[in-house]
């Protein structure tokens, strides 16, 4: 399993590091929001154990960027406030769990086991259009069998299509989901980064699956 850590106190951040280690996870440790999303748009991880308040960018923005963006991460928020304000703020930014500092490490431990059960109804995590298979638990994607890699951003974009298929999508819904909501507009890096998706997945294949409609956006279908 692999943990994120993002975590401004050095100190701490060393000791969960280093803890997490001795029981056999695999751990990337961070000291900003802004450097965590890098970390997460690189690689693909289980779960991310997230300090509120930290430069750059804070915790709770952190996670909504990441959850507007549709990433399921399990996301365990660590932080010295202790009011019910704060708490559902936490919860209702996305956090799957809440830790209050200080803490035993025994607890966390044991916080991280429950996040990383995976339910009984777990959410959909393969979805297939046509030969196509994206699997959202692995990042991997095949067409035809064939596997294909994509970039971090690549994934995000046709992870949001093929979870809303055969539903035309505007270049303004793809720009808020795939990169934020303050996403300065009058760019077209949504074409440029469909252009990448349709080299990948559609060129050389007979049917094709990305499709452009004319005046309203993109649409992930099978042909006709």
């Amino acid at each position: 399993m692999r943990i994120l850590i993002a975590e401004d106190e050095r100190d701490l951040n060393h000791i969960l590091t280093e803890r997490l280690r001795k029981e056999h996870y695999s751990v990337d440790a961070c000291f900003d929001g802004q450097e965590a999303l890098d970390y997460l748009e690189g690689a693909e991880y289980d779960a991310l154990i997230l300090d509120i308040m930290m430069p750059v960018m804070d915790g709770l923005t952190l996670l909504k960027k990441i959850r507007s963006r549709g990433n399921p991460i399990p996301v365990l928020l660590l932080t010295a406030k202790d009011s019910i304000e704060d708490r559902v703020r936490g919860l209702d930014a996305g956090a799957n769990d809440y830790l209050v500092k200080p803490f035993a490490f025994e607890e966390l431990l044991a916080r991280i086991r429950v996040m990383l059960r995976k339910p009984a109804d777990a959410p959909k995590t393969c979805y297939k259009v046509g030969d196509l298979e994206v699997h959202l638990d692995t990042h991997e994607v095949y067409r035809g069998g064939k596997q294909i890699t994509l970039s971090g951003k690549e994934f995000s974009l046709l992870r949001y299509m093929v979870q809303n298929v055969g539903i035309v999508l505007s270049r303004d819904k793809l720009e808020q989901h795939i990169w934020n909501y303050d996403f300065t507009g009058g760019s077209n890096v949504i074409d440029v980064y469909i252009r990448y998706l349709r080299k990948k997945i559609d060129e050389g294949q007979e049917k094709k699956l990305i499709h452009t409609v004319r005046g309203a956006g993109y649409v992930l279908k099978e042909q006709e």
